[in-house]
């Protein structure tokens, strides 16, 4: 038997945008001493859901991570656009 792996980009069709791609966003802030990132990726799960990648912290470190799965790809975008409509309002970029 022949077995070969396949690099997949952990992008999911979007019922929003057409595709969703992984982002990450960067709050810096010198006079408050402040350099963070935040970072967001839908991925497959291994049995047919999504999972929502997030991972956060100071710039510089490893950060935090945290995996939310959903059972429909549109559950999973919606949290998606949520949290980074979030983000950017507090001052992500």
């Amino acid at each position: 038997m022949n077995w070969t792996i396949e690099a997949r980009q952990p992008t999911m069709t979007s019922m929003l945008a057409g595709e969703t791609k992984p982002i990450c966003l960067r709050r810096v802030d010198p006079a408050r001493n402040m350099a963070r990132f935040y970072s967001l990726a839908l991925q497959p799960t291994l049995f047919g859901g999504t999972s929502l990648v997030r991972a956060w912290g100071r710039i510089g470190t490893r950060g935090r991570e945290k995996i939310e799965t959903f059972d429909g790809d549109a559950q999973a975008d919606l949290a998606f656009v949520r949290l980074e409509r979030t983000k950017r309002n507090r001052g992500y970029r």
